[in-house]
């Protein structure tokens, strides 16, 4: 496939031009030529030293990532911007990125991932960024408690979350903002959840929750966006395309 091919079709799926004017992200080709061909697509969480020179070592012609290497821009190609950069190049890896329009696919994104190991049914947009959204939310095919969709998390995600048990004992309607999204307790208990899944939390997340009645579930950062890069693989599978997933947890 085309390199060009390969970006305009990830960016028509993940409407990426429409968070253009709302993400700090660089979205969409970041690194890398047009021009080429595409056989084999490494995918990886973040964009880090670690990750890139993986992709280089598993052959790949392009590394789709969540967290990409521009943020805003930056003024000098040097040291660490240098360092990751330079093998990409060095190499002819093209780097794609998506970020929030990975987070609020309502299909291919990490939100839908979340709620699809955690069973929701009912599924609609939740967590508005601009005029965009950034998650999803929907109603719990069994309900939970705190510990039962803890522990499902913990083994669905491998890994550790941390619960603040503000909310009603019986949880069937849930909200999902992967990554850091304790900003959206205020419309999770505005919308009449039970709980808010995300990743990670800030110290004023205790006192909101509690304060609004509301649960929340801190699964981890990078454990609540794993999904949506691995269903760019299943989908650029579907392409004919060859893909290796680059597996590198934070634990944060």
């Amino acid at each position: 496939m085309d390199r060009s091919e390969f970006v305009d079709r990830l960016d028509e799926r993940l409407r990426t031009d429409d968070y253009a004017d709302v993400d700090a992200s660089a979205n969409g080709l970041q690194v890398g030529r047009r021009s080429g061909a595409v056989d084999r697509v490494a995918l990886a969480v973040d964009a880090a030293e670690t990750t890139i020179e993986e992709a280089v070592d598993r052959d790949a012609d392009v590394l789709v990532v969540h967290h990409g290497l521009a943020w805003g821009g930056f003024d000098r190609l040097t040291g660490l911007h240098y360092d990751r950069i330079e093998p990409l190049v060095a190499n002819d890896v093209s780097l794609y990125v998506s970020h929030l329009p990975l987070d609020g696919h309502q299909e291919l994104g990490n939100a839908a991932g979340v709620a699809d190991v955690l069973d929701l049914t009912d599924r609609a947009p939740f967590g508005e960024y601009g005029p965009e959204v950034i998650g999803t939310q929907g109603v719990a095919a069994e309900p939970y408690d705190a510990d039962g969709l803890a522990n499902r998390l913990d083994r669905e995600l491998d890994t550790e979350t941390q619960v603040l048990p503000f909310g009603p004992e019986e949880i069937r309607d849930v909200g999902v903002v992967t990554g850091s999204g304790v900003d959206w307790i205020e419309a999770a208990a505005g919308a009449g959840l039970d709980a808010l899944v995300t990743g990670e939390g800030k110290q004023q997340a205790y006192h909101e929750a509690r304060d609004r009645g509301l649960n929340v579930f801190l699964a981890g950062h990078y454990a609540t966006e794993t999904f949506g890069v691995r269903a760019l693989g299943r989908l650029a599978e579907e392409w004919g395309l060859e893909t290796t997933y680059i597996d590198h947890p934070t634990g944060l």
